[in-house]
């Protein structure tokens, strides 16, 4: 009888199973062959979704799922088992100590004890920290749909560990949108919520490294209560819940589209609350948002806005100032209202004292805020 085979395993294109799945800055998976013809016929759009896709594409190798392929084919399949077969000298090197397979082993099995487990994780994380190699093996061996099991668990100590397992394997960018494909965010997302408070951390964390990847941004955007989860977090957080948040949302925030959404969830209140008590990153934050209608339309109904924007250009850092003055140049240059608020507060001051300033960007800055509040400015 005919071997049944999954529809995922089977290429969009040719619906015959990959034998090199990658994925598209899309990202969708296709067998490189298909793809590359497609590119090479010179189509910039996904086959799958229509969208445009970058000049130079690159195709990042799908080893989850080329793992599984591998699996699942190997057996029944000759033709596939001698297209999979290593050579020797490799053989031998993947048989060695350095192989992850009986860790992973130990996370999969239901006899394993919660001991074992976290041991197994530890060692892990140990090993795929520092070295990029042991971190390829690990997605080649299948080994992100079991940690992200892990991640799913009720055992904080275990979520957590799994957590930080996954967050080494995403420090690679070929991996990002591997994770993202394997269902990472939903994992991440359900932790934010519901996770203790280290986990919550490094969840924020997590989506903070995944961002590094664009097409990422907008599917962390764009799924279900992701952001909603972090403004909470920003909310109702400590000190490093709070901190990795707003980083999350900076890089996330990137996005144009993503701006709005933020606002809509109620970002703006909470990160002026959160900078007038010394988080500085969400200054950073709010540098973003401003660049959207929304976003300053939020900053102008909050009472002390400025105020407390302008508290951080006497005492901020050089980073914290910069985004003040550019956050106060985007509220300014669009409301009369807010300009002659800015001035009442001494911002012009300020920004005469800052243009001295050893850092160019924000003797930069400052001098724009000088021109806005002057009235003499042009839309940036």
């Amino acid at each position: 009888m005919a071997t049944q085979f999954p529809a995922d395993f089977k290429c969009p294109i040719s619906l015959e199973i990959m034998s090199d799945p990658v994925i598209l800055p899309s990202g969708h998976t296709f067998d490189r062959p298909n793809i590359q013809r497609w590119l090479d016929a010179g189509h910039r759009t996904c086959p799958l979704t229509k969208l445009p896709l970058p000049d130079h594409p690159s195709l990042i190798p799908n080893h989850a799922l080329r793992s599984l392929i591998s699996n699942y084919t190997l057996p029944s399949s000759p033709q596939l088992h001698n297209n999979h077969r290593l050579p020797q000298s490799q053989s031998q090197s993947q048989s060695q100590q350095s192989q992850p397979q009986s860790l992973i082993s130990t996370l999969t099995s239901a006899s394993s004890s919660l001991d074992s487990k976290l041991e197994s994780l530890d060692r892990l994380n140990r090993m795929s920290k520092r070295d990029a190699a042991f971190r390829a093996k690990l997605t080649e061996s299948g080994a992100v749909a079991a940690v992200l099991k892990c991640v799913g668990s009720d055992e904080p100590s275990l979520q957590e560990k799994a957590l930080t397992l996954l967050l080494n394997v995403s420090l690679d960018d070929d991996n990002k949108v591997g994770l993202v494909a394997e269902g990472a965010i939903a994992r991440v997302v359900a932790v934010l919520q519901t996770g203790s408070p280290n986990s919550r951390a490094v969840a924020a964390t997590m989506l903070t490294s995944l961002a590094v990847v664009e097409v990422n941004k907008a599917t962390i955007g764009t799924y279900p209560y992701a952001i909603r989860a972090l403004v909470s977090l920003l909310r109702d957080g400590k000190g490093r819940e709070k901190k990795e948040a707003a980083t999350a949302l900076y890089a996330i925030c990137s996005f144009p589209d993503n701006r709005r959404r933020a606002v809509e969830c109620g970002a703006v209140s909470i990160l002026i609350r959160i900078a007038d008590s010394g988080l500085e990153r969400a200054v950073e934050v709010l540098g973003l948002l401003a660049k959207c209608k929304d976003g300053r339309e939020e900053m102008q109904r909050f009472s002390g806005c400025v105020r407390i924007l302008v508290r951080v250009l006497e005492n901020g850092s050089s980073r914290g100032v910069q985004y003040a003055l550019l956050t106060l140049s985007s509220l300014c240059h669009f409301s009369q209202t807010m300009r002659t608020e800015a001035r009442m507060e001494g911002a012009l001051a300020i920004c005469m004292r800052l243009v001295e300033d050893d850092n160019e960007k924000i003797r930069k800055n400052a001098s724009y805020l000088i021109q806005v509040l002057d009235g003499n400015h042009s839309i940036p």
